[in-house]
């Protein structure tokens, strides 16, 4: 017998039967998610109500959807500011909206958590059932994963494309042999910048698990925070969430920890898959000359040679990442809108939007950082 309920609170689930749905995805399974509701940071306080849809048959979890009824669109890396403000001139409430996502991370992966293309369709039909029952204005699911967009499809949510920068691993078996495949510009340029870090006596260390020790996780926080304040930005996310992943799941925790005549000056944290790591947050507490760089990218690349991982996803936007040796890949949002005028209007939107970022991604292509054309997937 198959059906649906909805929980806001992950302990009610069977945390094994998740993260079996969630395919070893670090960022979907269910630590990381209770991690960021036990540290308060996807809350209703926060405008993150999490609603939790499960698809159920017999005592066994065959689906589920990560949900949050959202009072704002801030930590979502998909920016729809023109149409919640052309919901506000009509006097129509664009918020609360249901967003399926992973708080504060532009991860694409799956989001429609079950195990074959009939499940992911009905919990993508009971999604729209269940903002169509509560008159909630829209409903958006992000960075979903290409098993998701077919059965999205299926169910008439309308796409839009945007664009991230992923490194690729061609079997390289160190980093001298990567740099060799990058156009003599591109390369000349990484180990410029990287002469200057070494020259300013910065050193690298990798750490891994259960070598993160708190000394370093604080610091970690530290530069964290100073990267959201220098922008005028308070952080979203809080030290009680990272001190519970170094607890919780510390086997996908990496920090890259740059050290200046053996102080710490920079740190940057990735979370890691067996093949693939996913990079996060950054921050530092000085200004070196290419110490950004080195820390969250060509660092992370070497890293990923040396451990046999196939990709890194640098986060969202950033041409910067093209010219050390990451390359365009296509993400997508899929976007259900309860009133069928504003579906429609949406829909011209993005008939007109996607062309362009189309293009935009060609051009990118046409300027790859390496000597021979390599294209991230589709």
């Amino acid at each position: 017998m198959t059906r649906f309920s909805i929980t806001r609170n992950l302990k009610d689930i069977n945390a094994d039967q998740w993260n079996r749905l969630a395919g070893g995805h670090p960022l979907l399974r269910m630590e990381f998610l209770l991690a960021l509701d036990e540290a308060q940071c996807a809350v209703p306080g926060t405008g993150w109500a999490p609603h939790y849809l499960l698809l159920h048959r017999g005592q066994t979890l065959a689906g589920a959807m990560p949900l949050y009824l959202k009072s704002h669109s801030r930590g979502e890396y998909v920016f729809d500011a023109v149409w919640a403000n052309a919901f506000a001139q009509h006097q129509l409430a664009y918020y609360p909206k249901l967003l399926g996502a992973v708080p504060f991370t532009p991860v694409p992966g799956p989001r429609l958590l079950a195990e074959n293309h009939a499940d992911r369709v009905l919990l993508a039909q009971q999604a729209i059932a269940l903002a169509r029952e509560n008159k909630i204005s829209s409903l958006h699911i992000l960075f979903p994963s290409q098993g998701d967009c077919a059965a999205l499809k299926e169910v008439g949510f309308l796409f839009r494309e945007n664009v991230q920068f992923h490194w690729f691993n061609q079997g390289y078996r160190h980093f001298d042999e990567f740099l060799a495949k990058m156009s003599q510009p591109k390369r000349k340029k990484i180990k410029q910048d990287r002469r200057k870090v070494l020259d300013a006596g910065v050193r690298f260390r990798w750490l891994q698990g259960r070598q993160i020790d708190e000394i370093t996780l604080r610091f970690f926080f530290k530069c964290y925070s100073h990267t959201y304040l220098e922008h005028g930005n308070a952080p979203y996310l809080n030290y009680d969430l990272f001190s519970r992943l170094r607890t919780q799941i510390p086997d996908q925790l990496v920090i890259v920890l740059a050290e200046q005549h053996g102080i710490p000056v920079a740190c940057a944290l990735s979370l890691r898959s067996d093949d693939t790591l996913y990079g996060r947050y950054w921050g530092s507490t000085q200004f070196i000359s290419g110490l950004h760089f080195e820390t969250c990218y060509v660092q992370a690349i070497e890293f990923c040679i040396q451990q046999g991982l196939a990709r890194f996803e640098g986060g969202a936007q950033g041409e910067h990442k093209l010219s050390r040796g990451m390359l365009p890949v296509k993400t997508w949002s899929a976007h259900w809108i309860r009133d069928t005028r504003y579906a429609q209007a949406i829909a011209d939107f993005l008939d007109r939007e996607t062309p362009a970022v189309s293009g935009y991604i060609d051009e990118l292509r046409e300027h790859s950082p390496f000597k021979e054309k390599m294209d991230g997937p589709e």
